[in-house]
């Protein structure tokens, strides 16, 4: 089985426990500033650029073997993060920027390092996508859609927690990095 038929399993795999999990939102107040569907455009451009790898247009010519390989790494090795991250927040968890009642600030687990852990792991996982099609047009429409739509939603999202949580999320913000510790 080639490495773009298993990452595409692995993929469609995610994105259906992804939306099971998303079925059971909680009720909250609703912040998202319509990031969800900078997510969602993402979502909807990532398969164009895996036909196209399926289609061989734009593959990479160079170390193409090692390089899929290591997109399959970097795959697995997002989701990983990104499902660590979603299980330390819980019911906090969202699809869309939401303040549940009784909403608390997590710094526990991998939120000790980094304040977007989920978008970090998703980053790693699209940018793995991507490589594992040894593909410029793959890894280039599985990138940039989802690091356009980060970058909005950790606006956002970083706006309403400032506004629910003042001075705890600042101070908070102050000691941890948003995507790669010591980093950025």
């Amino acid at each position: 089985m080639s490495i773009q038929i298993i990452a595409t399993s692995i993929r469609v795999v995610w994105a259906f426990a992804e939306y099971l999990r998303e079925r059971h939102r909680p009720a909250g107040v609703n912040l998202d500033r319509h990031s969800a569907r900078f997510w969602n455009v993402a979502n909807a451009i990532e398969p164009a650029g895996m036909l196209l790898g399926f289609a061989g247009v734009g593959s990479m010519q160079a170390g193409a073997a090692i390089v899929s390989r290591i997109g399959l790494v970097l795959l697995l090795t997002g989701i990983v993060i990104r499902w660590s991250a979603i299980q330390t927040l819980g019911k906090y968890f969202t699809g869309t920027v939401l303040i549940v009642q009784d909403h608390k600030l997590i710094r526990r687990g991998i939120y000790k390092y980094v304040r977007h852990p989920a978008y970090a792991g998703a980053l790693l996982a699209h940018l793995g996508l991507g490589l594992a099609f040894a593909n410029w047009w793959s890894l280039i429409l599985s990138v940039i859609p989802y690091l356009v739509a980060a970058i909005y939603r950790m606006h956002v999202e970083e706006q309403a927690l400032r506004t629910t949580f003042g001075s705890e999320y600042v101070e908070y913000a102050n000691h941890t990095n948003r995507l790669i510790p010591r980093v950025y």
